[in-house]
């Protein structure tokens, strides 16, 4: 599953959701051990990682909705996603 992003030890990932399992744009989220999935808009649709590290991903979700939105389409059409900036 492609990196899209890495900061403060938080992995966000993106792919083709072929089974179309959570039903809306999101994003997988890794920290430690633990993984969440977090929807475009800000829902988490499954798991959890600490409540501080998913305040980070919140503040980085607003501030790069576009870009994600974008990789969402490139990598639901087969093409080649971008990376995007991490949190500073």
């Amino acid at each position: 599953m492609p990196i899209l992003s890495l900061f403060y030890g938080i992995v966000i990932r993106m792919h083709k959701e072929i089974s179309e399992r959570h039903h809306k744009p999101h994003i997988h989220v890794e920290y430690a051990e633990d993984e969440v999935v977090i929807a475009l808009d800000g829902e988490i649709l499954e798991g959890s990682i600490p409540k501080s590290k998913v305040k980070l991903v919140e503040a980085w979700l607003e501030i790069h909705h576009d870009d994600l939105e974008a990789n969402w389409k490139l990598l639901s059409n087969g093409e080649e996603y971008f990376k995007i900036d991490p949190l500073k």
